[in-house]
């Protein structure tokens, strides 16, 4: 938007300097042309009033005329012995020649149709003049013709300057480049001016679009000052009313979520102790069989509701992502579940993090939590002797963690739906899962700025890839 109205701007500013300075340029180059045709014609007519009289003090006056101009620019004078000097050229045979000693015609050729060419010439036909004092035929005091009743039979010659047109060229360039370079000038002016008007005049636009930014990352907090026009500055109060009423509602509804899950933890963990004292007080088989089932629901129960409080903490986003060492917390991690793999003889290993130990950007706690749900699954679908495989890789910014099992895997379809809440396979953790494991990693990872996805692992089994943004060594 701010690049538009810049262009805008400047192209309206473009506009008015051209309506305004293009016609004052044609202007004066026509200015400029109409004088200097004026100019050398009055001289040209002048030289042949005194080719006209003949005598000896104006040929020297004619001479002297002619002799003012520089050498690149030639005054020619043609006629019938009069007043032939040195200093004086006898002109080419032409049509304007032609045209001025038989019929008398004035020719002014500027050499090119387009402004002009290289020399002005001007050719002027002389006629002859009565000395001074004497009465012409035509009643006339001072010998020259009334208009248009001057005869051929009059012209004893013609004058003829070539005028060299080079510093009316270097003169044009001046009033052109002056106005160019004044256009451009005006036109930087206006990109400066512009780039400031718009930049303020979309700051609330700006400020609103962060505030968006914001609401679309979850933080329900974000607000937008109230500046700007008054448009502005109703639909900033609007969006943070919204935004208000909205994180309200939300901070509402996990303090419900919160509130619930805490209150079932303890009757479940009481039903949990008496289905237990039961199952050790009851001898018949098929009632000890009811009461474990039981108590198997009741476990499930309490990783919902545990999952659920998960969610909730992971929604709130109460913490920030900061610099962590991945292999460290793997490792605590692995340590706390070998144990119960080796009760099934399943292998935990370790590889890549070939660098070292990578540091990756996540809030405290949200890796434990994700690696203890990826692996309790791995743990749950893996045959006994199996082998769990966690790797990690460094890419540039990002650090992938991958946990693979040897497992049945998922499905296309399955892998689609795995992220729902509530949603359970039909393998082993869809029997005793709380369906919301994978639903808990996918919120913590993406809290903290990565991804996760599920892919087949090679030989068989599920590839559960976590990217992680890579932090640098000693700061964020």
């Amino acid at each position: 938007m701010i690049r538009q109205l810049i262009r805008s701007y400047v192209l309206l500013v473009a506009v008015a300097i051209a309506l305004f300075t293009v016609p004052v340029a044609f202007t004066l180059t026509n200015q400029l042309r109409g004088d200097t045709r004026e100019s050398i014609t009055r001289e040209a007519r002048t030289m042949a009033r005194l080719l006209g009289a003949g005598d000896v003090a104006s040929c020297e006056a004619l001479a002297k005329m002619a002799g003012a101009y520089p050498k690149k620019e030639k005054v020619e004078v043609s006629a019938t012995d009069r007043c032939v000097r040195e200093t004086l050229r006898r002109p080419t045979p032409d049509p304007a020649l032609t045209r001025a000693l038989e019929r008398g015609e004035e020719t002014v050729d500027w050499g090119s149709d387009f402004i002009w060419g290289k020399n002005l010439v001007v050719t002027v036909p002389s006629f002859e003049r009565p000395a001074t004092g004497e009465e012409s035929a035509d009643g006339t005091a001072d010998g020259t013709r009334a208009a248009g009743k001057k005869r051929t039979a009059d012209v004893v010659g013609a004058v003829r300057i070539k005028f060299s047109t080079d510093h009316l060229t270097d003169r044009l360039w001046q009033i052109w480049g002056f106005r160019a370079g004044l256009a451009v000038l005006v036109l930087l002016a206006a990109a400066g001016i512009g780039v400031f008007a718009a930049r303020r005049l979309t700051a609330p636009l700006r400020q609103l679009n962060e505030m968006a930014s914001k609401m679309s990352d979850g933080d329900l907090k974000a607000r937008s000052a109230i500046t700007g026009p008054q448009e502005t500055q109703t639909l900033a109060r609007t969006l943070n009313q919204a935004s208000e009423r909205l994180d309200t509602l939300i901070a509402s509804q996990r303090i419900f979520v919160a509130d619930a899950s805490h209150q079932l933890r303890t009757p479940l963990t009481a039903l949990r102790l008496s289905l237990d004292n039961i199952a050790d007080g009851v001898d018949d088989e098929f009632v000890r069989e009811d009461v474990e089932q039981a108590t198997a629901e009741v476990v499930r129960m309490s990783r919902l509701v545990n999952g659920l409080l998960v969610l909730a903490r992971a929604e709130a986003k109460v913490t920030a992502a900061e610099p962590l060492s991945l292999r460290d917390v793997i490792q605590e991690r692995l340590d706390v579940w070998r144990p119960a793999a080796d009760e099934r003889g399943v292998t935990i290993t370790l590889r890549g993090s070939a660098d070292g130990r990578p540091l990756v950007l996540a809030s405290p706690g949200h890796l434990d939590q994700v690696l203890d749900n990826v692996l309790s699954n791995a743990l749950e679908v893996s045959p006994d002797g199996a082998t769990i495989t966690v790797r990690v890789e460094s890419r540039g910014d990002e650090v992938v963690l991958s946990v693979l099992d040897e497992g049945p895997g998922m499905s296309d379809a399955e892998k689609s739906r795995a992220f729902d809440r509530f949603w359970r396979g039909q393998g082993l953790t869809g029997r005793s899962g709380s369906g919301l494991g994978l639903a808990v990693v996918k919120q913590l990872v993406t809290d903290d700025g990565g991804t996760v996805i599920l892919k087949d692992a090679p030989g068989g089994g599920l590839c559960v890839a976590l990217t992680l943004r890579a932090a640098r060594h000693g700061g964020g």
